[in-house]
């Protein structure tokens, strides 16, 4: 079965998925967009994610040519239609064909993309036996210039720490902010656990507040865990017991070491398994 990409208004052979040279998302990252998981061929979270998408795109003003509604029923066909069980959609709007500049009001015709595919962000090892972090030199980018509430189409901040990462050997990067406390990785939230309570940086510290962050967050109070979201230095993960990440594409990650200097046992910890399990039930649910 060839894939279906959900274009605009109607699904669309993968050949047949184009953009204009002159969508400003092309030129300058100018649009929005959610990672969503599907689990058991049910789309998860579907609602939390249609509703940060409109919010992002609200916060810089462009309007999606869709109902909130008809996006979440354009999700479940696309998913549908790729007879996907367990897999990923991209969910991206583009403020469209414009000019060559930065005048919002000459551009038209926002582009609706919904793709779904399977995906494999980390090899099962790494679940298993746990990942390495670097720090990046690459600062999270400063929340008055940025909001991290917006989920925008340019990601080259996170780009850029990616490959810090990848130079050094590693899958992910921690990212500092501009006061030097942990912000999140290039692609997932971030946990600590100490002394049995559950610690994440805040939304001060420049973060995007993750959908599957907020999961774990609410599963691990039901656990009985203390959770509290407080700034947190490289000094407070060198010093955890556990530590982890979370992310729609990731989902539960343990961290076992950061810049070379071992986090805990050196293994995943077990109340972050404990989690991994929790959240794997609830994804099923």
């Amino acid at each position: 079965m060839s894939q279906k990409i959900f274009m605009n208004d109607r699904l669309v052979s993968r050949e047949e998925a184009t953009v204009s040279v002159y969508d400003h998302g092309l030129l300058y990252g100018d649009g929005v967009f959610e990672g969503i998981r599907v689990y058991g061929s049910k789309v998860f979270l579907l609602q939390e994610h249609v509703d940060r998408l409109y919010e992002s795109a609200l916060a810089i003003r462009l309007e999606i040519p869709m109902t909130p509604q008809a996006m979440f029923d354009a999700v479940t066909e696309t998913v549908k239609a790729n007879e996907i069980v367990d897999g990923y959609v991209r969910l991206v709007v583009t403020r469209g064909a414009g000019s060559l500049g930065l005048d919002i009001r000459r551009t038209g015709n926002p582009q609706i993309i919904i793709i779904a595919d399977t995906i494999t962000l980390y090899p099962e090892e790494i679940y298993e036996n746990g990942m390495e972090l670097i720090t990046a030199s690459t600062l999270r980018n400063h929340p008055g210039a940025l909001s991290p509430r917006i989920k925008s189409l340019n990601y080259l901040n996170n780009i850029l720490a990616k490959i810090e990462g990848t130079d050094a050997g590693t899958l992910e990067t921690l990212m500092l902010n501009h006061k030097g406390e942990v912000a999140e990785c290039t692609g997932d939230n971030i946990f600590i656990i100490k002394d049995g309570v559950v610690k994440t940086p805040g939304p001060e510290a420049g973060i995007l507040e993750g959908i599957t962050r907020n999961t774990v967050m609410k599963l691990a109070r039901e656990a009985g865990h203390e959770v509290r979201e407080v700034a947190l230095t490289r000094h407070d993960i060198f010093v955890a017991d556990e530590c982890f990440l979370t992310g729609s594409a990731a989902e539960i990650v343990a961290v076992v070491s950061l810049d070379g200097r071992k986090i805990g046992t050196g293994k995943p910890g077990e109340t972050t398994l404990d989690l991994r399990r929790r959240f794997q039930e609830f994804t099923r649910q």
